[in-house]
């Protein structure tokens, strides 16, 4: 294997952690929060490249994963958004960190805003942008370029690559991890929680 692909079914890529189960089983944020945790630093170290075709929606752990890829492909379609601000929660930063310029990565975590595929390319964070339908074809015809190369250069590479940028985004997600459970148990954090699985607007302060 010299190349990995990752991509979704549906009307998006990833949407993340299911807010409404852990509603229901409040306990389970440390076992989830570990598990985004050991995802995303297994797209990273994975030996090879990977590429992350996306569509539609890009949220959350979505925002992880791509983060933690090579390269990313996009569909037409494809946005990408960080709402924990407003659904009570914390993290993804580390890996937007990865993709975009930090005053862009600080306006989308502080406001929940979105970033569409065109932006995202403007900025350098996706590699191409193309029609929803043609994604999986143009992700394959990207993947097989790299492919064809020798799978020791694609290993050193990778790890050359990972080995000098300038910080640890894995070490920087658990540290922001924290902070997750620091808001996950604060009444402000209940109250948007509630908001989103009641449906609601969001939760006003």
């Amino acid at each position: 294997m010299r190349c990995v692909m990752i991509r979704g079914e549906g009307k998006g890529f990833c949407a993340g952690v299911d807010i409404k189960e852990l509603q229901g089983h409040p306990e389970r944020i440390v076992e989830v929060n570990r598990g985004n945790y050991l995802t995303f630093r297994a797209v990273r170290a994975c030996e090879v490249p990977v590429v992350a075709a996306v569509h539609g929606f890009i949220i959350g752990g979505g925002i992880g994963i791509c983060g933690a890829s090579d390269v990313v492909i996009a569909a037409d379609d494809a946005f990408f958004s960080l709402p924990e601000i407003d659904r009570g929660a914390m993290g993804g930063a580390s890996h937007l960190a990865r993709m975009l310029p930090l005053h862009k990565v600080r306006a989308l975590f502080f406001t929940g805003g979105k970033c569409p595929a065109s932006e995202a390319y403007r900025l350098g964070a996706v590699e191409q942008v193309v029609p929803r339908a043609e994604l999986l074809e143009k992700a394959r015809e990207f993947c097989s370029v790299i492919a064809a190369k020798s799978r020791r250069a694609l290993v050193l590479a990778k790890e050359s690559l990972n080995g000098i940028e300038a910080h640890d985004v894995d070490r920087s997600y658990r540290f922001e991890q924290g902070f997750t459970l620091e808001m996950y148990m604060s009444p402000d954090s209940q109250k948007s929680r509630d908001a989103f699985v009641e449906g609601k607007e969001a939760a006003k302060f």
